[in-house]
């Protein structure tokens, strides 16, 4: 194996300088101790540093590097300017030092360069792929073989299917809820969950319909997300971490932990958790809708939590009427986009805010695709919710 040192201009640059240093100091040693030899070795070194000019790696780097070139003008000039006055070594140093400065100036401008060109490109392809959700477009369920929604209950336009012993009342289903921190909080506690590989988006799973490669799981669900309430001006921080990996176990514990670190920086009072539908007995199962003429996004339910399981939840109204307001919307905006509400005795963690809740998009039978298009649709239902 062979071994290759490359060199950058301001390292040749530091080199000249080094050399031109020592035969200062060589001069200065000859000085003291042969006087009477000055002139004959101020000759004898006008002449050397005459044939390094002519012949030396200084006008070999003037035909390879351009760059050089200009720099080295520079020092004939300053040394010409210098020889006059006699003082040659000076001149060399002023260069040395001058060409180093130069060649730093260069590198800090090309890398200041390729720095913004790296940040365009990177807004050119945000902007590319950023495409607002439509309105007034029709929307059709499409989902084949549907399980039974089993909704229990329906308040206006939007059903409820309560799993516990609660009565849910008028007074606690309308969302009569005012929003004033509209910061946004995304994470995953299960952020392996992912979905039937497509055309698209073929990946290998570490698990059954998981992965831990999150640029195809639910995690990279929510930065779809964040990215389109961003489009719409909204403080959006997303969590990445793995709560579910390397143990499955636990991964509640570990996710309120991520929320309540989340939560001393970022003041919140929306909170959301996104999933994908459990497998159950269905793998294919794959709840859809048509929105517009040809567009598939899974469908998406949300999950709320209750104390009636015996943990402290002082929220739960709170969260499930948050839950109602947006579903009122996006039944208004995209009919079938949700199924119904889900109710359970469990808190999810959903304590840590007044408006948090689990969205689960798509079930297995779902493809990335299909849930990366139900993120543009929720994030503009939830901003005509925000902005009023």
């Amino acid at each position: 194996m062979f071994k290759v040192t490359v060199l950058k201009a301001k390292d040749i640059a530091k080199i000249f300088a080094g050399i031109s240093l020592t035969i200062l100091m060589i001069l200065l040693f000859s000085k003291n101790f042969g006087k009477t030899s000055e002139k004959t070795e101020l000759e004898n070194l006008e002449i050397n540093l005459n044939s390094i000019t002519k012949h030396s790696m200084v006008n070999c780097m003037d035909q390879v590097i351009p760059t050089m070139s200009k720099l080295n003008e520079e020092y004939r000039q300053i040394a010409k300017e210098d020889e006059e006055e006699g003082n040659i070594l000076q001149a060399m140093l002023k260069t040395q030092i001058s060409s180093i400065k130069g060649m730093e100036q260069i590198e800090l401008k090309a890398q200041k360069a390729e720095q913004e060109n790296t940040e365009d490109n990177k807004n050119e392809e945000k902007q590319e792929k950023i495409e607002l959700a439509k309105t007034g477009v029709q929307t059709q369920v499409i989902t084949n073989n549907p399980i039974s929604e089993n909704a229990n209950v329906q308040y206006e336009n939007v059903k409820i299917k309560n799993q516990t012993k609660y009565t849910l009342t008028e007074d606690i289903l309308n969302p009569d809820i005012t929003i004033e921190n509209k910061n946004i909080l995304l994470f995953h506690t299960h952020s392996c969950e992912s979905y039937t590989p497509s055309e698209k988006y073929p990946y290998t799973q570490t698990g059954n319909f998981r992965t831990t490669d999150l640029n195809f799981t639910v995690t990279r669900l929510g930065t779809e997300l964040e990215n389109h309430l961003k489009e719409y001006n909204y403080n959006v921080v997303h969590s990445t971490d793995y709560h579910d990996y390397p143990a499955y176990n636990g991964s509640y514990t570990r996710s309120l932990a991520t929320v309540e670190n989340m939560l001393k920086t970022t003041p919140s009072d929306i909170i959301i958790d996104i999933h994908r539908d459990a497998i159950g007995s269905r793998p294919d199962y794959a709840p859809t809708v048509r929105i517009g003429e040809t567009e598939v996004a899974a469908q998406m339910m949300f999950v709320i939590g209750t104390n009636e399981g015996g943990l402290w939840h002082p929220n739960w109204q709170q969260n499930l009427k948050f839950a109602v307001k947006i579903q009122q919307k996006a039944e208004e905006m995209y009919p079938g986009l949700f199924k119904p509400i889900m109710l359970t005795t469990s808190r999810y963690n959903q304590h840590a805010g007044k408006f948090a809740s689990i969205i689960e998009v798509g079930s297995t039978g779902n493809t990335l695709d299909q849930c990366l298009n139900s993120m543009k649709y929720l994030a503009k239902v939830m901003d005509e919710v925000l902005k009023n």
